[in-house]
Parts: structure tokens; sequence; C-alpha cells
């Protein structure tokens, strides 16, 4: 006489039917033996030959009928039996949008992955910025006709967001012909036309040719230093720059309105010497303004020029280089920095009406247009952005902007974005605001950014396919800033 076997619990959760079923062709739900752990939130499946994208996998335990049901080895009785499985759900990336029900569902390989990314893939051209974070060796591209939309790049200190940025803007340069003027807060790309030593001579001469009209705009002496011209802000920019309030001070606001209309700023070249002539003047508002621009330090800022040509201001115009690196990590102080930015954006949008393709990096958006600007000038960068946010499109101004921190930028600049990169960020409350403000992204994906390693990220948005997870890398130019060495702490310099 044999004895029957019992199952052990083992046994059953290895026996489960990896299966999946969809009720409306787009999504699917599915259960999965816990044993094998290879499929992951953002991987890829194949159900019965159409592939899908997992979002979400949970362990659940089951009993009774429902275990029965889970699995393929015979249950005679499983009133005493508990086991546990991997249950989640996910979209079809393709399929003829037919319901079906309890499909075969497999880890789909590298080959069908790449083989879809191929056949979807738009006619424009693709940027090749990486691999698939969970298949490596599919290489990704983004549609370069996807940044004609709002892009949100975002990730914390350390998750290599600026290594990254760098990679998008060499393919950029590389595979279009979009202009980009970036606001560079931290001296990171201003050798963004510099090939890197090693990579292949081919590919460098390439991207010699491609990065030759990028300029970069530093702090220094020559035709070449960044500046910007008193007199091509307009009067309620001037008055900002002064902190003149037309009401509160109303005689300075008025003498300042006096000698731009009179044109008394055009023989001076510096502020300096503006400042002393006031100084004399009979007016007691005029001596008073010369007393503001002195106590406010303009009259000794290098960014400042009457008639120079090359001013940023020019630089922007249309035929202008094809890459402006603004280098406003070369400025001293916060002030100056904030005038550069507000000099290049307010040009920007006083343009708009030529409609030249642009695209605008902001890094470290935060700085340039916060959610609470700390002074009149941030203020004014700040709606200049919000405006080329809300109505830029129309007129070929895309941003980019950039940050480490998502909620402290404006909010209106960030709800107008319909791409995303994000890549590592721990922060719960970050990660809740951009789920909000950006309802294109799944949120299940968005979580797992707490996880990213250096250089991984999600890219959702009119520029992927798909939302998905990618692995940036490798670099084409010089990175232009760098760490701190870590020598303190003992390790080896090599």
């Amino acid at each position: 006489m044999t004895t029957a076997r019992v199952p052990t619990r083992s046994s059953l959760e290895a026996s489960v039917a990896a299966v999946a079923s969809s009720v409306d062709g787009r999504r699917f739900t599915f259960q999965w033996s816990i044993h094998d752990l290879s499929v992951k939130v953002g991987g890829y499946a194949s159900l019965d030959g159409r592939l899908g994208q997992v979002h979400a996998v949970e362990a659940a335990w089951v009993e009774g009928a429902a275990l029965i049901a889970a699995v393929t080895e015979e249950v005679t009785d499983a009133s005493h039996l508990r086991i546990a499985l991997a249950r989640g759900h996910g979209v079809l990336l393709e399929g003829d949008g037919a319901p079906f029900h309890d499909v075969p569902i497999a880890r789909a390989d590298a080959t069908s992955v790449a083989g879809w990314l191929d056949r979807t893939r738009p006619r424009r051209t693709s940027l090749d910025v990486g691999e698939l974070a969970l298949r490596p060796g599919v290489r990704f591209g983004l549609d370069a006709g996807g940044f004609d939309r709002h892009t949100f790049f975002c990730g914390q200190s350390g998750s290599g967001k600026t290594y990254a940025l760098g990679t998008i803007l060499e393919q950029l340069l590389l595979q279009t012909s979009l202009r980009l003027i970036v606001l560079d807060p931290n001296s990171d790309f201003v050798r963004l036309g510099e090939p890197r030593e090693g990579i292949e001579e081919d590919v460098a001469s390439r991207y010699r040719q491609a990065a030759d009209g990028v300029v970069v705009r530093t702090v220094g002496r020559g035709p070449e230093r960044l500046h910007v011209r008193f007199r091509d802000f307009d009067p309620v920019e001037q008055a900002a720059v002064l902190r003149l309030d037309p009401i509160r001070n109303r005689d300075e606001y008025g003498a300042l309105v006096e000698i731009l209309e009179s044109g008394l700023t055009s023989p001076f070249t510096t502020a300096g010497d503006l400042a002393e002539r006031l100084a004399t003047a009979e007016g007691a508002e005029f001596r008073a303004l010369a007393k503001r621009i002195r106590n406010l330090g303009l009259h000794r800022w290098p960014v400042w020029s009457v008639d120079d040509p090359g001013s940023l201001q020019d630089l922007v115009a249309p035929g202008g280089p094809r890459g402006l690196i603004v280098d406003l990590g070369s400025l001293e102080s916060a002030a100056e920095k904030a005038i550069a930015a507000e000099a290049v954006l307010a040009a920007l949008w006083r343009r708009r009406a030529e409609r030249e393709p642009v695209l605008i990096v902001i890094d470290e958006a935060h700085n340039v247009c916060p959610r609470e600007p700390g002074d009149e000038v941030t203020a004014l960068a700040t709606e200049h952005a919000a405006r080329i946010a809300a109505e830029g499109r129309k007129f070929g101004l895309y941003l980019l902007v950039s940050t480490q921190r998502p909620h402290r930028v404006n909010d209106l600049v960030v709800s107008q974005c319909d791409n995303l990169v994000l890549m590592r960020m721990t922060s719960a409350g970050d990660l809740a605001y951009v789920a909000d403000t950006l309802s294109f992204a799944p949120p299940a994906l968005l979580q797992e950014a707490t996880a990213f390693r250096m250089g991984e990220s999600l890219v959702a948005g009119k520029i992927a396919s798909h939302p998905a997870f990618v692995r940036f890398g490798p670099r084409l130019s010089e990175e232009g800033g760098s760490d701190v060495p870590a020598t303190w702490a003992g390790l080896d310099a090599g």
C-alpha cells in the first residue's frame, strides 16, 4: 500500500502557477512563486507573447480554496495549509487590447525588450543616454522631440544628477540642432565643449565638431567675460536691482527714472563712476541714490558693463551661439547670480516672438526660481521662469529645471513639466510632492527612487517610450565641477 506524499509548504510555494489576467487589455494582475525573485518593480514580463511592465509586487498569504487554485501540485486537503506567494500588477506595453485570463507569465528576456524598443522607437532622433537598469546591455534612447515639453530633473546629492544631465546635454549637441542655454550655478558644465580623454578618436572628433559652437561666459577680463548691461534691464528690473520701491522709496525711485529718461548713464563706464557723479549732484535724492549704490556694493560687482559687446542679453538673441554656458558659479555673491539669471530669462522672454527653439537649462532651480523668492531680483527671475513654463512652448522656449529639492521650486514651473528624470531621492516629502504634481509618473515606480544606485533614474513623459528605469552614461565631455577630496577620512588618495 502506497502512502500519499504530504506536500510541504516549500514545495507548494515552488509550484505556484505563474499566470496573469487582464479585464481591459491594458492593465494586468498576476501571481508568481515567492521563491522566484526575478520579477521586479519596473521590470519586464512576457504574457503569452505580450510584453508588459511590472508596477507592483508584494507578498501575500493564501490558504484553503485559494491555495488549491494557486498551485500546480495536487492538494486534496488544504484546511491546515498556508503558503506565501507573490502578487502584483502592471501595464501592457503591447497587445491587441483584448482581455485575457490565467495566461502564462514569465520574465521577458533582453532580446524581447530590445526588440520592442526598436519597434516602437519614434522616427525622430533618439538620444542614446544609457541602458535599462533592469536589463543591462539593452540601450535606451530618449526621444529628442520630447524636449519640446518642459522637463523636471531631480535627485538628491550624490545621486549622479549632474553626470546624467551632462549626458543628455551632450547627446542634444551631438544629435540635434536645438540651442542650449545653461544657467550653471556650480560651474559643472563649463567644460561641456571639451571631449573627455580616453574616448575613441572618431567619437571625440564628431563631438568636437558638434560642440564647436558652445561658448562659456565666466567672471574675468576680456571679451569673453560674463557681463550684463544695466541699461538693458527694464525700469522694474533696474529698480529691483537697487531694491527700490516706487512708494516707500519714491524720491530715489523718481531720481532713477529721471536718470534713465535723460540718458545720464551713457557717459559712465562703471557703477562706481555713476555713484561718484551722483554723490556731487544738487538734488538730495540723487545723493541718496549714490549712497544706495555704494551701500549695496553694486559699484564693486564685476558683472556690470555699459557698452561692451557680448553681454548675456546679446548672446541669447536668435543667431547666437549654439550652446551658452552661463557660469554663475564664478560670481561671488548670490545677488550677482540672481542678476545674471534674471538677465538671461528676461532677454529670452522679450525676444519670444522671434520663435527660435531654445532649451533653457536651469540647474539648482530652487535658487533661481524658488517657491519663496528672498529678494526682488530673484522674484522677477521666478516670474519670468513661470511665464516661460506657462506660455513659452508656443514660442519655442523649453525649460529643463534641475534640483535637489523639488518642493522648493516654484509650483507653476514644476506643474507645467511633461517630462521627468528622477534619480535617487530618499525624502518621502519630496517624492510625495513629485507624485502629486507630476501625475503621469506611476507612483509605484516613483517609490523605487529611494533604492536607486548612483546614475540610476526613472525617466517618464514624452521623452520616453514608457516609464523606464535607466542607468546613465558614459559621458563624452569633461566634467567641470569636482567633489572635495575625502583624504580627511584616511582614504587612499589613489
